[in-house]
């Protein structure tokens, strides 16, 4: 009975540290963006249903000034998992995607892994990647 408390004890131990390490999983997403005013609206989805236009919220959100030389979005603390990246640069400022009357975007957007839509936005299944450890990827926005 000993024995086997000593070893479960010891497996606990030898698993605290991999738990340790999922806090310290994190997103890098720097912009490549054509113009230097207003506002990069990220966000961060960890299902294809959220990202495919589910009721789920983002995992993560936020927004970066792209009026500097770097525009540059960092996710921390992430459980390592699937996750997806979709923004839009808001240029003039106001909070929101503009689109034309037919309900065309008329800001740059982009998607994680720089995925494209086939008349719409990029699906889960072009715009996921893994994240376990520091993930960066540069994206152009369009």
């Amino acid at each position: 009975m000993i024995r086997i408390a000593t070893v479960a004890a010891a497996l606990l131990l030898s698993a605290a540290p991999a738990l340790a390490q999922s806090a310290d999983n994190k997103v890098v997403l720097t912009f490549e963006t054509g113009a230097r005013t207003g506002m990069v609206m990220v966000a961060l989805y960890d299902s294809a249903s959220a990202f495919d236009g589910g009721s789920a919220r983002p995992v993560a959100a936020t927004a970066v000034s792209a009026s500097g030389s770097r525009v540059v979005a960092t996710f921390e603390n992430l459980p390592a998992g699937d996750y997806a990246m979709k923004a839009f640069h808001d240029v003039n400022g106001d909070g929101e995607m503009n689109t034309n009357p037919f309900g065309m975007p008329v800001e740059p957007y982009a998607f994680s892994n720089n995925a494209v839509g086939n008349m719409g936005p990029a699906r889960w299944s072009a715009a996921h990647f893994a994240v376990s450890g520091e993930t960066a990827q540069t994206i152009s926005i369009r």
